[in-house]
């Protein structure tokens, strides 16, 4: 059984409940989404995830994950260690780790944009997703119109349970750089988005922008999976948004958060998954991982509720949707312990 299975539970049967006050009741099991075994080639995870991009390292004053799954990342690491890092960047992480404390790793991480979180720093007792009031609500009628612009598993997941409660989803990708999930797992994307129109644009030109601002501005409902800075980049900045479409929800999907600080941090399934907790402890007091990417599945449901329950409420909000935070929330649910 899943070590998530309790969360995943909880979490599908607030989805079933919401989603049919608002349209189709969604079996959230029958989407065949909450995991993608058999998907591509895994291995056991432990210190190293089950995809093998993500490790677990011991630093001076704690653990730290970190996740090299671009190759950009890995290209980062030489600039990160201040050093040389060698075709297998892994024994000088661990080398160069083992004498720096967890805040300075994390903040060099930071500048860099690299996913890196220190085992256990996030906190949350439950599952709720904070809003922030940005439009103003309004009743609607008729199906929601949502722009998926997500990628990867989480927020496809929560337009996947969008869809299949009858909303109408768009899903636009980059015609530069689509979701890499159509290579890397092709029937997991086909579960994911089998059941939205698609739509591609060249984000580089004036005509793909001004496409995807109208559809911003015609859509009740909003999926990102970008940093915020990302937005003012596209011509897409929030307050600017929200002025022309005061019942807009827009689910923000971040490793760890949108406001602040934590705004500018990257996050992928399993280093955002061990920042929650969502990890088992030895005897030893050495964290391991425990499952698949497990931050992306429950950050997926977390979406789905905090887009239908701002629906439900009219609008006008921003859902602000971190993996880090939502996988603390499932470590709770489930009984896994965080770090010291």
């Amino acid at each position: 059984m899943s070590p998530i299975a309790p969360a995943l539970e909880r979490l599908g049967d607030e989805v079933a409940a919401l989603t049919a006050r608002l349209g189709a009741r969604v079996d959230v099991e029958g989407l065949g989404v909450s995991d993608r075994a058999g998907q591509l080639a895994l291995d056991e995870p432990g210190l190293v995830s089950a995809n093998r991009a993500c490790h677990l390292v011991r630093a001076a004053d704690g653990w730290i994950a970190a996740n090299l799954a671009r190759e950009e990342d890995r290209e980062l690491v030489p600039a990160w260690l201040h050093g040389e890092a060698g075709d297998d960047p892994w024994p000088a992480i661990e080398r160069c780790a083992a004498d720096r404390a967890c805040a300075d790793l994390l903040a060099g991480a930071v500048l860099l944009g690299l996913p890196v979180a220190r085992v256990g720093e996030a906190v949350a007792d439950e599952a709720a997703t904070p809003r922030l009031r940005i439009g103003s609500p309004r009743r609607r009628a008729g199906p929601p119109r949502v722009v998926d612009l997500s990628a990867l598993w989480a927020g496809p997941m929560c337009g996947a349970i969008l869809a299949a409660m009858g909303a109408q989803v768009t899903k636009i990708e980059s015609l530069r750089r689509p979701d890499p999930t159509r290579v890397s797992t092709p029937e997991f994307f086909r579960r994911l988005n089998g059941g939205k129109a698609e739509l591609q644009l060249d984000f580089a030109a004036p005509d793909g922008r001004a496409r995807l601002y109208d559809a911003f501005v015609g859509a009740d409902v909003v999926i990102t999976s970008a940093r915020p800075r990302a937005f003012a980049g596209l011509g897409l900045p929030p307050e600017e948004i929200f002025a022309a479409n005061r019942t807009l929800v827009w689910v923000a999907i971040t490793g760890h958060g949108w406001t602040g600080a934590a705004g500018e941090r990257v996050g992928f399934g399993d280093d955002t998954a061990a920042a929650g907790g969502l990890v088992r402890w030895t005897a030893a007091g050495e964290p391991r991982f425990v499952g698949d990417a497990l931050a992306d599945p429950v950050t997926g449901l977390g979406a789905a509720i905090g887009a239908l329950q701002a629906l439900a409420d009219g609008g006008g909000w921003l859902v602000d949707v971190a993996m880090a935070r939502c996988a603390a929330a499932a470590a709770s649910l489930c009984r896994l312990g965080a770090a010291a």
